[in-house]
Protein backbone atom coordinates (compact mmCIF):
# COMPACT_ATOMS: atom_id res chain seq x y z
CA UNK A 1 0.00 0.00 0.00
CA UNK A 2 2.98 2.51 -0.25
CA UNK A 3 1.14 4.37 -3.04
CA UNK A 4 -1.46 5.11 -1.33
CA UNK A 5 0.66 7.35 1.21
CA UNK A 6 4.73 8.23 1.73
CA UNK A 7 4.67 10.43 4.86
CA UNK A 8 5.18 7.45 7.19
CA UNK A 9 4.14 4.31 8.41
CA UNK A 10 3.65 2.03 11.09
CA UNK A 11 2.49 -0.73 12.55
CA UNK A 12 0.45 -1.99 15.63
CA UNK A 13 0.18 -5.63 17.30
CA UNK A 14 -1.63 -6.93 19.86
CA UNK A 15 -1.28 -10.86 21.83
CA UNK A 16 -4.99 -9.46 23.40
CA UNK A 17 -3.38 -8.32 26.60
CA UNK A 18 -0.42 -5.51 25.45
CA UNK A 19 -0.13 -3.42 22.37
CA UNK A 20 3.74 -3.71 20.56
CA UNK A 21 4.23 -0.67 18.01
CA UNK A 22 6.53 0.73 15.63
CA UNK A 23 6.18 3.78 14.23
CA UNK A 24 8.37 6.41 11.65
CA UNK A 25 8.16 8.86 9.30
CA UNK A 26 9.53 7.96 5.65
CA UNK A 27 8.76 4.89 3.15
CA UNK A 28 8.05 1.55 4.08
CA UNK A 29 11.41 0.56 2.94
CA UNK A 30 13.15 2.81 5.11
CA UNK A 31 10.55 2.54 8.63
CA UNK A 32 11.03 -1.25 9.15
CA UNK A 33 14.10 -3.58 9.65
CA UNK A 34 13.88 -7.52 11.20
CA UNK A 35 14.51 -6.18 14.66
CA UNK A 36 11.40 -3.90 14.40
CA UNK A 37 9.33 -6.35 13.18
CA UNK A 38 10.36 -9.20 15.35
CA UNK A 39 9.13 -6.88 18.18
CA UNK A 40 5.92 -6.99 17.07
CA UNK A 41 4.39 -9.41 18.70
CA UNK A 42 0.70 -11.16 18.71
CA UNK A 43 -1.71 -12.63 16.44
CA UNK A 44 -3.52 -9.46 15.69
CA UNK A 45 -1.86 -6.69 13.69
CA UNK A 46 -2.63 -3.18 11.79
CA UNK A 47 -0.73 -1.16 9.96
CA UNK A 48 -0.90 2.22 7.94
CA UNK A 49 0.54 4.44 5.58
CA UNK A 50 0.27 7.96 6.01
CA UNK A 51 -0.71 10.45 3.35
CA UNK A 52 -1.28 13.76 5.55
CA UNK A 53 -4.35 15.69 4.58
CA UNK A 54 -4.53 17.40 7.77
CA UNK A 55 -1.82 18.26 10.67
CA UNK A 56 0.98 18.48 8.51
CA UNK A 57 3.84 16.24 9.27
CA UNK A 58 4.31 16.07 12.97
CA UNK A 59 5.67 12.81 14.00
CA UNK A 60 3.08 12.60 16.94
CA UNK A 61 0.45 12.10 13.95
CA UNK A 62 2.09 9.37 12.59
CA UNK A 63 -0.31 6.23 12.39
CA UNK A 64 -1.49 3.79 13.85
CA UNK A 65 -2.49 5.65 17.24
CA UNK A 66 -2.28 4.05 20.56
CA UNK A 67 -4.29 4.27 24.01
CA UNK A 68 -2.26 1.51 25.55
CA UNK A 69 -4.06 0.98 28.70
CA UNK A 70 -6.96 0.05 26.38
CA UNK A 71 -4.67 -2.24 24.62
CA UNK A 72 -6.34 0.02 21.81
CA UNK A 73 -5.27 0.99 18.33
CA UNK A 74 -6.74 2.67 15.55
CA UNK A 75 -5.83 4.02 11.93
CA UNK A 76 -7.71 6.12 9.40
CA UNK A 77 -7.62 6.77 5.76
CA UNK A 78 -10.00 9.18 4.41
CA UNK A 79 -10.47 13.11 5.79
CA UNK A 80 -13.15 14.81 7.93
CA UNK A 81 -13.57 18.38 6.81
CA UNK A 82 -15.52 19.14 10.01
CA UNK A 83 -14.37 18.70 13.07
CA UNK A 84 -16.41 20.96 15.40
CA UNK A 85 -18.79 18.24 16.59
CA UNK A 86 -15.61 16.08 17.53
CA UNK A 87 -13.73 18.32 19.24
CA UNK A 88 -16.54 19.86 21.06
CA UNK A 89 -17.29 15.97 22.19
CA UNK A 90 -13.34 15.23 23.13
CA UNK A 91 -13.09 18.21 25.05
CA UNK A 92 -16.46 17.39 26.89
CA UNK A 93 -14.87 14.56 27.72
CA UNK A 94 -11.95 16.18 29.32
CA UNK A 95 -9.55 15.21 26.42
CA UNK A 96 -6.86 17.41 25.40
CA UNK A 97 -7.36 18.56 21.76
CA UNK A 98 -4.11 21.26 21.27
CA UNK A 99 -2.37 19.71 18.14
CA UNK A 100 -4.52 17.03 17.14
CA UNK A 101 -5.89 16.24 13.83
CA UNK A 102 -9.27 14.49 12.85
CA UNK A 103 -7.81 11.09 12.91
CA UNK A 104 -6.04 11.88 16.27
CA UNK A 105 -9.67 13.26 17.36
CA UNK A 106 -11.40 10.03 16.27
CA UNK A 107 -9.08 7.96 17.82
CA UNK A 108 -9.77 9.51 21.56
CA UNK A 109 -13.18 9.96 21.06
CA UNK A 110 -14.10 6.08 20.26
CA UNK A 111 -11.40 4.88 22.50
CA UNK A 112 -13.32 7.24 25.77
CA UNK A 113 -16.92 6.13 24.31
CA UNK A 114 -15.56 2.56 24.38
CA UNK A 115 -14.44 2.59 27.62
CA UNK A 116 -17.62 4.25 28.98
CA UNK A 117 -19.84 1.98 27.46
CA UNK A 118 -17.91 -1.00 27.78
CA UNK A 119 -18.54 -1.68 24.10
CA UNK A 120 -17.25 -1.26 20.76
CA UNK A 121 -20.24 -1.18 18.66
CA UNK A 122 -21.95 1.44 21.53
CA UNK A 123 -19.35 3.19 21.57
CA UNK A 124 -18.86 3.10 17.52
CA UNK A 125 -22.87 4.18 17.43
CA UNK A 126 -22.54 6.99 19.70
CA UNK A 127 -19.35 8.22 17.62
CA UNK A 128 -20.83 8.36 14.12
CA UNK A 129 -22.74 11.18 14.16
CA UNK A 130 -19.42 12.95 15.17
CA UNK A 131 -17.68 11.85 12.03
CA UNK A 132 -18.60 13.79 9.31
CA UNK A 133 -16.41 12.88 6.14
CA UNK A 134 -14.74 10.52 4.40
CA UNK A 135 -13.52 7.51 6.55
CA UNK A 136 -11.96 3.76 6.43
CA UNK A 137 -10.74 2.85 9.32
CA UNK A 138 -9.05 -0.30 11.65
CA UNK A 139 -8.27 -0.98 14.64
CA UNK A 140 -7.45 -3.24 17.65
CA UNK A 141 -9.17 -3.55 20.71
CA UNK A 142 -8.31 -6.01 23.23
CA UNK A 143 -8.37 -9.65 21.60
CA UNK A 144 -10.46 -8.05 18.74
CA UNK A 145 -9.40 -6.64 14.97
CA UNK A 146 -12.33 -4.39 13.93
CA UNK A 147 -12.99 -2.28 10.44
CA UNK A 148 -15.76 0.42 9.45
CA UNK A 149 -16.73 2.60 6.25
CA UNK A 150 -18.30 5.84 6.35
CA UNK A 151 -21.63 5.95 5.27
CA UNK A 152 -20.95 6.72 1.67
CA UNK A 153 -17.56 4.44 1.53
CA UNK A 154 -15.89 7.20 -0.11
CA UNK A 155 -12.64 5.58 0.22
CA UNK A 156 -12.24 1.66 -0.24
CA UNK A 157 -11.88 -0.95 2.14
CA UNK A 158 -12.02 -4.78 1.27
CA UNK A 159 -12.48 -7.90 3.19
CA UNK A 160 -10.46 -11.09 2.75
CA UNK A 161 -9.45 -14.64 4.01
CA UNK A 162 -6.40 -16.70 4.64
CA UNK A 163 -6.44 -20.41 6.04
CA UNK A 164 -4.84 -18.39 9.13
CA UNK A 165 -7.33 -15.66 9.53
CA UNK A 166 -9.36 -12.54 8.05
CA UNK A 167 -7.24 -9.79 6.00
CA UNK A 168 -8.92 -5.80 5.51
CA UNK A 169 -7.13 -3.56 3.37
CA UNK A 170 -7.92 -0.69 1.10
CA UNK A 171 -6.84 -2.33 -2.34
CA UNK A 172 -7.24 -6.17 -3.11
CA UNK A 173 -3.58 -5.95 -4.47
CA UNK A 174 -2.35 -6.23 -1.05
CA UNK A 175 -4.35 -9.35 -0.44
CA UNK A 176 -3.06 -10.91 -3.91
CA UNK A 177 0.83 -10.05 -2.47
CA UNK A 178 -0.08 -12.31 0.64
CA UNK A 179 -2.06 -14.90 -1.01
CA UNK A 180 -5.73 -13.94 0.82
CA UNK A 181 -8.57 -14.70 -1.34
CA UNK A 182 -10.96 -11.61 -1.61
CA UNK A 183 -14.16 -12.16 0.42
CA UNK A 184 -16.49 -8.84 -0.58
CA UNK A 185 -16.11 -4.88 0.18
CA UNK A 186 -16.55 -3.58 3.83
CA UNK A 187 -19.92 -2.44 3.01
CA UNK A 188 -20.71 1.77 3.72
CA UNK A 189 -21.16 2.17 6.87
CA UNK A 190 -20.50 -1.61 8.37
CA UNK A 191 -18.51 -2.50 11.12
CA UNK A 192 -16.57 -5.63 10.96
CA UNK A 193 -15.32 -7.38 14.00
CA UNK A 194 -12.85 -10.35 14.07
CA UNK A 195 -12.39 -12.38 17.37
CA UNK A 196 -10.74 -15.58 17.73
CA UNK A 197 -10.81 -16.29 13.98
CA UNK A 198 -14.80 -15.62 14.15
CA UNK A 199 -16.08 -12.63 11.67
CA UNK A 200 -19.42 -10.64 13.14
CA UNK A 201 -20.81 -7.39 10.90
CA UNK A 202 -23.01 -4.76 12.36
CA UNK A 203 -24.28 -2.49 10.09
CA UNK A 204 -23.99 1.27 12.05
CA UNK A 205 -25.90 3.34 9.39
CA UNK A 206 -27.38 2.97 6.51
CA UNK A 207 -25.11 3.21 3.31
CA UNK A 208 -25.72 4.67 0.03
CA UNK A 209 -22.00 3.68 -1.46
CA UNK A 210 -20.60 6.13 -3.80
CA UNK A 211 -17.24 5.46 -3.82
CA UNK A 212 -14.38 8.29 -5.10
CA UNK A 213 -14.11 8.27 -8.21
CA UNK A 214 -10.33 9.35 -8.14
CA UNK A 215 -9.60 6.12 -7.33
CA UNK A 216 -10.51 4.67 -10.59
CA UNK A 217 -8.25 7.38 -11.93
CA UNK A 218 -5.12 7.39 -9.44
CA UNK A 219 -5.12 6.37 -6.22
CA UNK A 220 -5.37 2.99 -6.70
CA UNK A 221 -3.53 -0.03 -8.17
CA UNK A 222 -4.18 -0.72 -12.05
CA UNK A 223 -3.98 -4.55 -10.58
CA UNK A 224 -6.85 -3.82 -7.49
CA UNK A 225 -10.51 -4.36 -8.17
CA UNK A 226 -12.90 -2.06 -6.88
CA UNK A 227 -16.49 -2.77 -6.40
CA UNK A 228 -15.78 -5.79 -8.17
CA UNK A 229 -14.06 -4.06 -11.45
CA UNK A 230 -10.77 -4.27 -12.38
CA UNK A 231 -8.56 -0.79 -12.30
CA UNK A 232 -6.77 -1.88 -15.25
CA UNK A 233 -9.73 -2.23 -17.15
CA UNK A 234 -11.45 0.48 -16.59
CA UNK A 235 -8.45 2.61 -17.36
CA UNK A 236 -7.96 1.04 -20.42
CA UNK A 237 -11.44 1.37 -21.84
CA UNK A 238 -11.19 5.14 -20.86
CA UNK A 239 -7.96 5.29 -23.17
CA UNK A 240 -10.61 3.38 -25.97
CA UNK A 241 -12.81 5.91 -25.65
CA UNK A 242 -10.57 8.74 -25.68
CA UNK A 243 -9.27 7.36 -28.59
CA UNK A 244 -12.48 6.87 -31.25
CA UNK A 245 -13.74 11.08 -29.63
CA UNK A 246 -10.40 12.42 -29.81
CA UNK A 247 -8.24 11.26 -32.36
CA UNK A 248 -4.84 12.56 -33.75
CA UNK A 249 -2.41 12.69 -36.47
CA UNK A 250 0.57 11.23 -34.59
CA UNK A 251 3.39 8.70 -35.58
CA UNK A 252 3.45 7.30 -31.60
CA UNK A 253 2.20 6.45 -28.43
CA UNK A 254 3.93 7.61 -25.31
CA UNK A 255 2.12 7.40 -21.60
CA UNK A 256 3.09 9.01 -18.41
CA UNK A 257 4.72 5.85 -16.39
CA UNK A 258 3.66 5.04 -14.61
CA UNK A 259 -0.40 5.96 -14.13
CA UNK A 260 -1.11 6.47 -17.51
CA UNK A 261 0.27 3.27 -19.13
CA UNK A 262 -3.50 1.38 -18.97
CA UNK A 263 -5.08 4.54 -20.36
CA UNK A 264 -2.09 5.00 -23.01
CA UNK A 265 -2.44 1.24 -23.66
CA UNK A 266 -6.15 1.15 -24.91
CA UNK A 267 -5.42 4.11 -26.66
CA UNK A 268 -2.81 2.96 -29.03
CA UNK A 269 -4.73 -0.17 -29.98
CA UNK A 270 -8.01 1.35 -30.66
CA UNK A 271 -6.32 4.29 -32.86
CA UNK A 272 -3.95 1.42 -34.22
CA UNK A 273 -0.82 3.91 -33.17
CA UNK A 274 2.20 2.45 -31.81
CA UNK A 275 2.57 2.42 -28.19
CA UNK A 276 6.08 2.89 -27.01
CA UNK A 277 7.91 3.36 -23.86
CA UNK A 278 9.37 6.26 -24.48
CA UNK A 279 9.27 7.96 -21.19
CA UNK A 280 11.00 6.11 -18.42
CA UNK A 281 10.57 6.50 -14.64
CA UNK A 282 13.22 6.85 -12.13
CA UNK A 283 11.21 3.71 -9.85
CA UNK A 284 13.20 5.72 -6.81
CA UNK A 285 11.14 8.74 -6.92
CA UNK A 286 7.78 8.26 -5.55
CA UNK A 287 4.49 9.32 -6.20
CA UNK A 288 5.19 13.15 -6.85
CA UNK A 289 1.35 13.89 -6.74
CA UNK A 290 0.79 12.86 -3.36
CA UNK A 291 4.29 14.74 -2.16
CA UNK A 292 4.32 18.25 -0.15
CA UNK A 293 4.07 21.12 -2.99
CA UNK A 294 7.80 22.45 -1.69
CA UNK A 295 9.14 19.13 -2.82
CA UNK A 296 6.99 17.87 -5.72
CA UNK A 297 8.55 20.28 -8.17
CA UNK A 298 11.78 19.50 -7.85
CA UNK A 299 10.65 15.59 -7.96
CA UNK A 300 9.10 16.01 -10.64
CA UNK A 301 12.75 17.16 -12.48
CA UNK A 302 14.16 14.19 -11.13
CA UNK A 303 11.63 11.29 -12.33
CA UNK A 304 11.87 11.04 -16.07
CA UNK A 305 14.13 10.35 -18.71
CA UNK A 306 13.65 10.35 -22.27
CA UNK A 307 15.08 7.60 -25.00
CA UNK A 308 15.63 9.94 -27.84
CA UNK A 309 15.17 7.29 -30.77
CA UNK A 310 11.85 7.46 -29.91
CA UNK A 311 10.50 11.10 -29.58
CA UNK A 312 12.73 12.77 -32.40
CA UNK A 313 11.21 13.84 -35.83
CA UNK A 314 7.91 12.15 -34.39
CA UNK A 315 4.05 13.74 -34.08
CA UNK A 316 3.46 12.53 -30.37
CA UNK A 317 -0.01 11.20 -28.51
CA UNK A 318 1.21 12.05 -24.69
CA UNK A 319 -1.49 10.25 -22.20
CA UNK A 320 -2.11 10.64 -18.81
CA UNK A 321 -4.70 9.63 -15.86
CA UNK A 322 -5.27 13.40 -15.21
CA UNK A 323 -4.40 16.97 -15.44
CA UNK A 324 -4.42 18.52 -11.71
CA UNK A 325 -2.13 20.84 -11.44
CA UNK A 326 0.00 20.69 -14.45
CA UNK A 327 3.58 20.41 -13.56
CA UNK A 328 4.32 17.26 -14.10
CA UNK A 329 2.88 17.39 -17.92
CA UNK A 330 4.54 20.82 -18.60
CA UNK A 331 7.83 19.63 -18.08
CA UNK A 332 8.02 16.39 -19.94
CA UNK A 333 6.52 18.47 -22.69
CA UNK A 334 9.21 20.95 -22.58
CA UNK A 335 11.76 18.05 -22.59
CA UNK A 336 9.57 15.89 -25.41
CA UNK A 337 10.32 18.81 -27.50
CA UNK A 338 13.77 19.20 -26.27
CA UNK A 339 14.49 15.63 -27.25
CA UNK A 340 12.62 16.85 -31.01
CA UNK A 341 9.03 15.95 -30.89
CA UNK A 342 7.38 17.84 -33.42
CA UNK A 343 4.10 18.18 -32.09
CA UNK A 344 2.68 16.49 -28.78
CA UNK A 345 -1.10 16.09 -28.44
CA UNK A 346 -2.28 15.71 -24.91
CA UNK A 347 -5.19 13.55 -23.95
CA UNK A 348 -6.49 12.61 -20.44
CA UNK A 349 -8.34 9.93 -19.57
CA UNK A 350 -10.81 11.93 -16.45
CA UNK A 351 -12.78 14.77 -17.13
CA UNK A 352 -11.13 18.42 -15.96
CA UNK A 353 -10.77 18.28 -12.16
CA UNK A 354 -12.83 21.29 -11.04
CA UNK A 355 -13.34 20.97 -7.41
CA UNK A 356 -11.00 20.19 -4.47
CA UNK A 357 -10.68 17.22 -2.56
CA UNK A 358 -12.01 17.29 0.72
CA UNK A 359 -12.40 13.55 1.22
CA UNK A 360 -8.43 12.30 1.88
CA UNK A 361 -6.65 14.15 -1.36
CA UNK A 362 -4.88 17.23 -0.68
CA UNK A 363 -6.34 19.58 -3.12
CA UNK A 364 -7.77 21.84 -0.43
CA UNK A 365 -7.59 25.14 -2.79
CA UNK A 366 -9.64 25.45 -6.34
CA UNK A 367 -6.91 28.27 -7.19
CA UNK A 368 -4.50 24.79 -7.17
CA UNK A 369 -6.69 23.28 -9.92
CA UNK A 370 -6.05 24.09 -13.80
CA UNK A 371 -9.27 23.28 -14.90
CA UNK A 372 -11.01 25.59 -12.40
CA UNK A 373 -9.69 28.95 -13.41
CA UNK A 374 -8.46 28.60 -17.10
CA UNK A 375 -10.31 26.91 -20.27
CA UNK A 376 -9.22 24.04 -22.33
CA UNK A 377 -6.97 26.71 -24.44
CA UNK A 378 -5.36 28.20 -22.00
CA UNK A 379 -4.34 25.46 -20.31
CA UNK A 380 -2.84 24.03 -23.81
CA UNK A 381 -1.25 26.99 -24.26
CA UNK A 382 0.42 27.08 -20.23
CA UNK A 383 1.45 23.36 -20.80
CA UNK A 384 2.81 23.40 -24.34
CA UNK A 385 1.03 21.08 -25.93
CA UNK A 386 -0.05 21.30 -29.48
CA UNK A 387 -3.62 19.75 -28.39
CA UNK A 388 -5.60 18.87 -25.43
CA UNK A 389 -7.90 16.75 -24.75
CA UNK A 390 -9.78 15.63 -21.56
CA UNK A 391 -12.37 11.94 -21.49
CA UNK A 392 -15.92 13.52 -21.16
CA UNK A 393 -17.78 12.76 -17.90
CA UNK A 394 -20.40 10.42 -19.11
CA UNK A 395 -17.86 8.42 -20.74
CA UNK A 396 -15.33 8.56 -17.80
CA UNK A 397 -18.50 6.93 -15.89
CA UNK A 398 -19.08 4.16 -18.71
CA UNK A 399 -15.57 3.44 -18.52
CA UNK A 400 -15.75 2.53 -15.12
CA UNK A 401 -18.55 -0.08 -15.24
CA UNK A 402 -20.61 1.65 -12.26
CA UNK A 403 -23.48 3.62 -12.79
CA UNK A 404 -23.06 7.50 -11.48
CA UNK A 405 -24.86 6.93 -8.54
CA UNK A 406 -22.62 4.30 -7.19
CA UNK A 407 -19.51 7.31 -7.52
CA UNK A 408 -18.57 10.02 -6.01
CA UNK A 409 -17.77 12.61 -8.77
CA UNK A 410 -17.01 15.68 -6.65
CA UNK A 411 -13.59 16.60 -8.23
CA UNK A 412 -15.10 16.54 -11.25
CA UNK A 413 -18.66 18.04 -10.92
CA UNK A 414 -18.81 20.03 -7.80
CA UNK A 415 -21.56 17.51 -6.49
CA UNK A 416 -20.57 16.69 -2.66
CA UNK A 417 -22.30 13.86 -0.84
CA UNK A 418 -20.84 14.99 2.35
CA UNK A 419 -21.04 18.98 3.81
CA UNK A 420 -17.86 20.44 3.02
CA UNK A 421 -15.89 24.02 4.27
CA UNK A 422 -16.20 24.67 0.10
CA UNK A 423 -16.11 28.58 -0.94
CA UNK A 424 -15.89 30.09 -4.29
CA UNK A 425 -17.27 31.77 -6.88
CA UNK A 426 -17.26 28.47 -9.06
CA UNK A 427 -20.86 26.54 -8.16
CA UNK A 428 -21.38 23.70 -5.95
CA UNK A 429 -24.10 21.60 -5.29
CA UNK A 430 -24.46 19.84 -1.80
CA UNK A 431 -26.12 16.04 -2.87
CA UNK A 432 -29.82 15.69 -1.34
CA UNK A 433 -29.17 11.89 -1.03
Amino acid sequence: MQHRGQDSSGIASSDGNRLHVHTGSGLVSGVYDEPALDGLKGQLAIGHNRYSTSGGHDDSLNQPLIDHDMTFAFAHNGNLPYIDKLKKRAEALGLETDGKNDSSLMAMVLAAEIKTTGSLVAGLTNCWPLFTGAFSCVGLYQDQLFAFRDEHGIRPLGLGRTDHGFVIASETVAMDIIGADFVRDVKPGELVVIKAGQLRTHQIATGNEQLDAFEFVYLSRPDSRLCGQSLYSARYRAGQALAKLFPADADVVLSVPESGIPAATGYAHQSGIDFQYGILKNRYIARTFIEPEKIRRSSVELKFNLVVEIIAGKNIVLVDDSLVRGNTLKHLIKILKDYGAKAVHVRIASPPVKYPDYYGVDTPDHNDLLASTKSEPEICQLIGADSLAYLPLDDFIKSTNLPADRLCLSCFNGEYPIPVPYKSSINVRRLSK
